[in-house]
């Protein structure tokens, strides 16, 4: 098959083109960036020298895109709001999309509207899109045209946490999470907030107390459980390139061991091997996991707090974001989900 992506110039776009010109399974034969149209790829991206086959960049023009016979399948990284414009388009056309934007993660256009600003470009087509962690849904969501990859943050939440809600394990009050981001996490670009004089030998909290995320991640976790799930979560930028450490507190259900949350997570993630369980006390490390599509997860229980205690650690770009879009992208096609990926 033959793949596009659109907005590739960005860190997940880049990640993006060097996972699909490396798939043995696809051909990657569109790239586009405004602020590089005409350019060769290997000039903008040069990790991928000898493997870009002549590639450059074409101008992000959803229309003509549309209309390219030769592509069946675009990933779009682009910013909140431009990628619904780009994925009506594309889907009229007959295309499959995946998109890593925020535009098709949240269900209520109220809610998306009220985290980023902006009435939703496209409630109709909002509709007909799926979320999908592959390792926590069924596969009814091959049928859809158009899939949206979830953020980086709620995929280390997600994952150890939706499980253990469907089952009841885990209280859905009082929950509290606080992760720590590589600077890759903020987006390819210019501000003095992300220099590496101001970052360097630094951490510090953002995004209080309303992050984005929280409305995906909220929503889901609410699915999980069937009702509202409130958290207070709290992320952190740190002086490192990439990876997202992330700690959740909560609370066991009644009766509940912490050898119950090892089972169920068990069971879920039995033969998944992006998502590997590690021993209770044993700690997830971004150094382990930086470079590849996993997730490292493991759980703790505090006998004098009466907490649980849950840490996950992925690749903010890869699992939390062009790596679970090709993981996506293979199972949508029949695909084995490793193809072309690191574990």
């Amino acid at each position: 098959m033959n793949v596009g992506v659109i907005g590739a110039s960005g860190y997940i776009g880049e990640t993006l083109v060097r996972l699909l010109l490396r798939h043995p399974k696809v051909d990657l034969v569109a790239v586009t960036s405004r602020q590089h149209a005409g350019k060769p790829l290997e000039s903008v991206i040069p990790a991928v020298r000898g493997l870009a086959h002549g590639l450059a960049f074409d101008q992000s023009d959803a229309g003509a895109l549309a209309e390219r016979p030769d592509v069946d399948l675009f990933f779009l990284a682009l910013p909140h709001g431009a990628a619904a414009i780009f994925a009506r388009t594309l889907i009229d056309a007959g295309k499959r999309v995946i998109d890593v934007s925020a535009d098709f993660r949240i269900s209520d256009p109220k809610v998306y509207a009220d985290y980023y600003g902006n009435t939703h470009p496209d409630p109709d087509l909002l509709k007909k899109s799926a979320y999908v962690v592959p390792e926590l849904e069924d596969m009814g969501w091959v049928s859809q045209s158009l899939i949206a990859v979830p953020g980086c943050y709620p995929t280390g939440m997600l994952v150890p946490l939706v499980p253990l809600l469907r089952d009841g394990l885990i209280e859905a009050e009082g929950i509290v999470v606080n992760s720590v981001s590589g600077i890759s996490g903020a987006g390819r670009k210019l501000a003095e907030d992300y220099l590496f004089c101001e970052r360097a030998e630094s951490v510090k909290a953002y995004g209080l107390v309303k992050h984005r995320h929280l409305a995906e991640i909220e929503e889901q976790l609410g699915r999980a459980h069937g009702g509202p799930v409130i958290i207070q979560f709290t992320p952190h930028l740190a002086p490192m390139r990439r990876g997202i450490a992330t700690t959740i507190v909560t609370r066991l259900t009644s009766g509940t061991a912490i050898d119950d949350v090892y089972a169920t997570w068990g069971k879920v993630f039995e033969d998944r091997v992006f998502v590997q369980l590690l021993e209770s006390g044993t700690t997830p490390d971004t150094k382990d996991v930086t470079g590849t599509n996993r997730i490292d997860v493991s759980a703790v229980h505090d006998p004098r707090t009466g907490n649980l205690v849950i840490t996950s650690a992925e690749d903010n770009l890869l699992k939390g974001a062009g790596g679970q879009a090709v993981q996506i992208m293979n199972i949508w096609l029949g695909l084995p989900e490793t193809e072309g990926l690191l574990f």
